[in-house]
């Protein structure tokens, strides 16, 4: 069922930007089918290779950097378009007054062509190419080059008054793009950029106690925490990223508004004014239909990611004990447990009515990290984590989970410990010790941890 639904959204983008190419290089069909055709063939056959030569992850990271630098473009190009001068804007929806060229329309499509296939493989699956992967594969070849010769006839039922260049196609092509990968957690762009616009909020606001002197996390109580971690929650995040993600179309739509009114100040006779006024504002409402389709599908892609669900990894800690010589030993490998799949794994050490919790991690670069279920800053109401970060869950700081097992500010705090292929062993006394002198000292600060 899910492999049919990406499918459909498969056909749906890549029929969408086949039928935008159509329309917006209509004079030049047999070019553009030749395009998105190579570009597609060749964008599978280049995204294969990669996967065979690289990791899953950083294939991942190419392609959701490749969409970034698209939306990053199209706010470009809405900024540009919103200000320039009235007399130089350029019609997104008349016929161009020069023919485009040939080039441009081949580089366009191919250029489409090949990220579609690279994004629409790995949303579907098909990646890297396996045996069991085989269905996913010639599922997204047989779409990839099937559409462009049915957007053909598509394209020419199209309303006549709807014809693409410049903004208008990069609006739709992108906003497609977006909407396609939002169906994959690993190219999904919606996710990240509100964490993002989280973590900007918590740090200028973090800066702001630092430069006015004001001792934020000891100083402030736990209920005065509530109200200012309300700032850095989820819902601040969303609608942050959701205003900057569709900004880009509404500044498309607003620079078409703001386009004045043709003069008909040298036209004497009423009627001819009036038509000429009423032409302007029908080929402006075709002009603003892709902006706000762009918007419609934009809000798709917000729907279809998973920033609404996601849910930080918190599991629950597993009891641990240590050996006759003050060690405790966790081996790599526990049954269903494996310290090596890159999340975290928590631990509770009991030492008489005290109960040090800490966790263990793999680092992206295969690095183990043991460190306290706590900072020495805030109360010991742990951490979780989220995609390639972890978050304190008493201050809502995002911490990148490159940077854990290092010492300051909300990081957790490291343990030493000495790992091997098989287990990894921390001293008792050394987690006993870093508890007391963190969690328990903290008790002692007024407001702070309890």
């Amino acid at each position: 069922m899910a492999l049919a639904v990406k499918a459909m959204t498969l056909v749906l983008c890549w029929g969408g930007i086949c039928l935008g190419l159509f329309r917006a290089f209509g004079g030049a069909r047999r070019t553009v089918l030749s395009g998105t055709l190579a570009g597609f063939a060749g964008g599978a056959v280049l995204v294969v290779a990669l996967a065979a030569a690289v990791p899953a992850t950083a294939l991942a990271a190419t392609l959701r950097g490749v969409l970034a630098v698209g939306f990053l473009l199209l706010g470009g190009v809405a900024v540009t378009h919103l200000y320039r001068p009235a007399g130089a804007t350029l019609d997104i929806s008349g016929p161009a007054a020069v023919p485009p060229g040939r080039w441009p329309a081949v580089l366009t499509s191919a250029a489409a062509g090949l990220v579609t296939a690279a994004v629409g493989g790995g949303v579907l699956g098909a990646l890297p190419l396996g045996p069991d992967r085989l269905l996913p594969g010639a599922i997204t070849l047989a779409i990839g080059l099937t559409l462009p010769f049915l957007a053909v006839a598509g394209e020419r039922r199209l309303p006549v008054a709807l014809l693409l260049t410049g903004e208008a196609l990069l609006a739709l092509v992108v906003g497609l793009l977006l909407l396609l990968s939002s169906s994959s957690l690993g190219l999904d762009l919606f996710a990240p950029l509100s964490m993002k616009v989280m973590k900007l909020i918590h740090d200028f606001i973090h800066q702001f106690f630092e430069s006015m002197l004001i001792p934020d996390h000891p100083f402030f109580r736990n209920d005065v925490w509530t109200y200012i971690g309300y700032l850095f929650s989820n819902s601040v995040g969303f609608w942050g990223g959701l205003a900057l993600w569709l900004l880009p179309p509404l500044l498309l739509v607003l620079g078409l508004l703001r386009k004045p009114l043709p003069s008909v100040a040298h036209i004497r006779q009423g009627a001819q004014r009036r038509k000429l006024l009423a032409s302007f504002l029908r080929a402006r409402r075709w002009q603003l239909v892709v902006p706000w389709l762009t918007v419609l599908v934009l809000a798709g892609a917000v729907y279809r990611s998973t920033h609404p669900a996601t849910e930080y990894w918190d599991p629950k800690p597993v009891p641990v004990s240590a050996g006759a010589d003050g060690t405790v030993v966790l081996p790599v490998k526990d049954g269903e447990r494996d310290l090596d799949d890159g999340r975290i794994h928590k631990f509770a050490l009991r030492d008489g009515e005290q109960e040090a919790r800490f966790l263990v991690v793999m680092k992206p670069d295969g690095r183990y990290a043991v460190a306290l279920d706590a900072c020495a800053i805030c109360q010991p109401e742990g951490y979780g984590q989220a995609e390639g970060t972890v978050i304190c869950y008493y201050c809502k700081t995002l911490i990148p989970l490159e940077t854990v097992g290092q010492p300051g500010g909300c990081n957790p705090v490291p343990i030493r410990f000495t790992a091997s292929e098989r287990e990894i062993r921390v001293a008792r006394q050394e987690l006993v010790n870093a508890w007391v002198s963190t969690v328990q000292a903290g008790a002692r600060v007024p407001g702070g941890k309890r």
